[in-house]
């Protein structure tokens, strides 16, 4: 069962010894997956734990002007890590005080001291330290003083292009769901608590499941044709990660799970059609994925689901009346339900 701690001053997590995975890790891609089992087979080896350290905010975030948006919440880190066989997560607070710290001392402190790292596993172009100055060469130097070794991880590829969070997030915002998927190693999904809403969509003929995202900001806008994980299942309380997280450390758990692959739900998924953004034509003020059900009549208010994007059907637009919201809604359906096979119910 994997522990979490986020401070990077405390006891030493592995008195023993550590592998050590560091990096951001934004939707634990195809990458990141081949790093943490590389990580976890390599500790089993030398008898040492796997220990991943991650951040949050990450630190593109932290500097950014506008808010970073993300490929997966922290549930989904969380989850992820403990799927892959990670022993501990140090999920490092990033603030001022810790981009301060200098590269040196972030490997001192951070890396040697509180992680106990023997091996320390990272990609190439890995940057670390107050003004980035941090890199492999000064790892490697310091690793003959400190009593560890590093490793550099051999970049994965996807017909021919690198594998990165960065590449996914822009074949996400272009609308191509299938490079996004082969990269990301699973389709792209958004996954919360259904909340109540104003129960528009109910009066028009279209009633939604609705799924605030909190302080996430999604990659994705508009609206799409989706498959729904986890309509069948029982409302599931927390995992061990997520849930002893936000109780060990007092933290909110912005957001959901957004990977299908991390779902503990059963049952087949249900196909249906997504909206995501403010809803312009009635005035909505913070972003919100609504989803529509084809075919489904219950009740979902307090259940968890997985929303998988399958393709985008349009932006969002303002419409000049409900009416007209409506007819393009129907078109909306139409061409969903096109897209995933899905015959018009006789009700329709």
């Amino acid at each position: 069962m994997m522990s979490v701690s986020r401070d990077a001053a405390g006891p030493c997590l592995a008195p023993g010894g550590s592998v050590l995975a560091v990096g951001a890790f934004d939707g634990l891609h195809r990458g990141h997956a081949a790093l943490l089992a590389h990580v976890r087979e390599r500790a089993a080896a030398r008898g040492l734990l796997p220990i991943a350290i991650s951040f949050e905010p990450l630190p593109r975030a932290f500097f950014a002007r506008e808010p970073l948006p993300r490929l997966g919440s922290v549930r989904d880190k969380l989850e992820g890590m403990e799927a892959a066989g990670i022993a501990r997560l140090l999920l490092l607070r990033f603030n001022a005080a810790l981009a301060a710290m200098s590269a040196e001392a972030f490997v001192r402190e951070v890396l040697v001291r509180r992680a106990g790292a023997r091996e320390i596993w990272v990609g190439e172009d890995f940057r670390f330290g107050h003004a980035r100055r941090g890199d492999v060469a000064l790892l490697e130097r310091l690793g003959g003083e400190l009593g560890f070794a590093t490793q550099v991880f051999d970049t994965q590829h996807d017909a021919g292009e690198r594998v990165s969070s960065s590449a996914i997030r822009a074949a996400l915002a272009a609308g191509a769901f299938a490079d996004a998927a082969r990269q990301l190693g699973r389709p792209f999904a958004i996954g919360g608590r259904v909340v109540r809403g104003q129960q528009l969509g109910r009066t028009l003929g279209y009633p939604t499941a609705n799924i605030r995202l909190g302080r996430r900001v999604s990659p994705v806008a508009g609206i799409f044709a989706v498959r729904v994980h986890g309509v069948g299942a029982q409302s599931m309380p927390g995992s061990r990660s997520g849930a002893s997280f936000a109780r060990d450390t007092g933290a909110s758990l912005p957001g959901g799970r957004s990977s299908a692959s991390f779902a503990r739900d059963t049952g087949a998924s249900l196909p249906g059609v997504a909206s995501l953004g403010l809803r312009p034509t009635v005035g909505g003020r913070e972003p919100l994925l609504e989803v529509h059900l084809f075919d489904f009549d219950g009740d979902l208010y307090g259940r968890r689901l997985t929303v998988e994007f399958v393709a985008k059907l349009r932006d969002e637009e303002k419409f000049a009346s409900l009416d007209a919201l409506t007819a393009q809604m129907h078109r909306d359906a139409a061409a969903a339900r096109a897209i995933l096979g899905v015959p018009l119910s006789v009700s329709a």
